[in-house]
């Protein structure tokens, strides 16, 4: 599945939400069954794993990545160390926040074989989906397991393999509906950004009662496993002679998400944390303890705002139709206030559980889905309106020079839950829309003063140049600044010429910090160092970076000229 379905994912609930808040209790107060938010549940708890790279001492390791036409790139490669910071990769990487952090990963230990990572709730949770998206390729076997009982018994979800039945003497899904082992998500390709994704209710399970014993028993988890068994090794590894295989021996996943929502059996649509439990410090966590008093309230307001009447039906054939084909006399069909008519649709009827087959047309407001019940990609939920309201979807505010853009894929997007954007280094804000303080930088960035002639000659750099940022990323294992060179003021071994290239700004990796500050959009003076054996051209703190001024530019050019050529 492509980087936009999993953003849908993301963004809304599965057609298992639906069903369950569709169907009444019997001696509800609500109008239907309530039922908190969706969320993911990762988020706020401490994820575990068996192994993490760099545990014991520094590792060297390697990733592959591949082009569009799936021709192999050059390897990649880095250090981890788990008492460092800046180069560990711990499991809690797999559970922030994927659009404000959107390159962090865990990573195992080297040469591991079998690996483990378990997610414990602190009380029931219906579970929906799971997504996970590799930096290594993804495993040629694995298991995903739930437990029902805080983890005293384990039963499986879905089996994964490249031959289902050479691995576990099970039949594939792919061949046989319904089958509990796939082969659909365990290719080597792509070596990076590859994704597994589980439906807790896909076929043959349906949602005709998701209060029934089948479909709890199917949902209703305490904890989550799954068990890494078996390494895919990338294909470009057989074709580089030149790779040192152990440094390829690990997994290596980017996020780790578990939707889902509290247990209320239909009779609250928020939730409490349970007494006692402490959540790891994260933004936009769920916990729970189910209350019922708020469901009322909140669903007498939504149907105070929305004044308009929509329709569906209860059933094929039973529909009333008005002019034009549309809905004019059945069922309230549940627009949110977003739109004015709606049609049947057999596959929702069917999908639904055959409770209900309304689609609703024309969603307004910036909604969609079948009930206009969520914001469309590049909006977000106000969460001090009423989904009814109007206003109630906000359009993303991301600066457009400060924002990144999401690994796998073209566009900028805002975390749909509190209109958050993902940053490039240096840049910080909601809206990314300023620069980062020393403080958050964990350095403290002196401003450059160009004073002794001697000094900036004794420095010795290999190049100065008259730059325009154009673009910075974090890449993980480094940064990289993307510039067009506008003057060449002085360079050594390496050919400069004026156009596009890139930078290394090995102190925003290496000390963790955003020294020397490159802003996208502006103009600087830079005089750096070259990496000979790598061809780079690299900026550190020893570096001299200043906003260009013509005056600058003409002063450095003397020095240059004048004062260097005795160095």
């Amino acid at each position: 599945m492509g980087s936009c379905a999993r953003l849908l994912l993301l963004w809304g609930c599965s057609v298992v939400a639906a069903g369950l808040n569709g169907v009444a209790g019997a001696n509800s107060r609500c109008e239907k069954a309530c039922n908190p938010r969706m969320g993911n549940l990762a988020l706020g708890r401490k994820l575990r794993a068996d192994t993490t790279c760099g545990q014991n001492a520094t590792e060297l390791f390697c990733f592959y990545s591949e082009n569009a036409d799936l021709t192999c790139r050059q390897p990649k490669c880095d250090k981890c160390n788990a008492a460092h910071p800046h180069l560990a990769h711990p499991p809690s990487a797999m559970a922030d926040s994927p659009f404000r952090f959107p390159r962090t990963w865990w990573q195992s230990a080297e040469d591991v074989h079998r690996e483990k990572i378990q997610l414990d709730l602190e009380a029931e949770f219906y579970f929906t989906h799971l997504i996970m998206v590799f930096k290594s390729p993804r495993p040629a076997a694995m298991v995903l397991d739930r437990s029902q009982d805080f983890g005293k018994t384990w039963k499986p979800y879905k089996y994964f393999a490249t031959n289902c039945s050479a691995t576990f003497g099970l039949e594939d899904d792919v061949v046989k509906k319904g089958a509990i082992c796939t082969s659909r998500y365990s290719n080597p390709f792509p070596c990076t950004g590859g994704e597994v994704i589980f439906r807790a209710l896909s076929p043959p399970y349906d949602i005709e009662n998701p209060y029934s014993a089948k479909v709890q028993e199917q949902l209703k988890i305490t904890n989550l496993r799954v068990r890494l068994l078996k390494r895919h090794s990338c294909p470009c590894q057989r074709n580089d002679l030149n790779a040192k295989p152990h440094r390829f021996t690990h997994y290596a996943i980017y996020d780790f998400i578990v939707k889902g929502s509290c247990f209320c059996n239909g009779h609250a649509d928020q939730c409490l944390p349970v007494e006692g439990f402490r959540p790891v410090k994260a933004p936009g966590a769920f916990h729970v303890l189910c209350t019922g008093s708020v469901c009322v309230s909140t669903i007498q307001q939504a149907a105070t705002a929305s004044t308009v009447q929509h329709y569906t039906m209860t059933g094929p054939g039973r529909q009333r139709m008005g002019e034009r084909g549309l809905l004019t006399n059945a069922e309230a069909c549940k627009c949110n206030g977003h739109a004015d008519t709606c049609h049947f649709d057999i596959h929702a009827w069917e999908a639904s559980g055959n409770r209900s087959g309304g689609v609703c047309n024309n969603c307004q407001h910036n909604t969609e889905g079948q009930h206009c019940q969520r914001c469309k990609p590049g909006f977000y939920r106000d969460l001090r309106r009423p989904f009814s309201a109007p206003d109630a979807c906000k359009a993303c505010s991301c600066h457009p020079v400060g924002s990144a853009i999401l690994p796998f894929s073209s566009l900028t997007f805002c975390d749909p839950s509190n209109g958050d954007c993902p940053c490039k280094p240096g840049v910080a804000g909601p809206h990314c829309d300023r620069c980062m303080t020393a403080s958050a930088g964990k350095c403290e960035c002196k401003e450059q003063v160009l004073g002794n002639p001697k000094a900036f000659c004794g420095m010795k750099y290999s190049y100065v140049l008259k730059i325009k940022i154009l673009s910075a990323h974090d890449k993980g294992s480094h940064a990289e600044v993307n510039v067009k060179i506008k003057k060449v003021l002085k360079s050594t071994k390496l050919k400069i010429l004026r156009g596009k290239r890139t930078l290394y700004p090995e102190s925003w990796t290496n000390r963790g910090c955003t020294c020397p500050i490159l802003n996208p959009g502006l103009e600087y003076l830079v005089a750096g160092h070259e990496d000979l054996r790598t061809g780079k051209l690299i900026v550190n703190m020893k570096s001299f970076v200043q906003h260009w001024k013509p005056a600058l530019g003409r002063r450095v050019m003397h020095i240059l000229k004048r004062d260097c050529v005795q160095h």
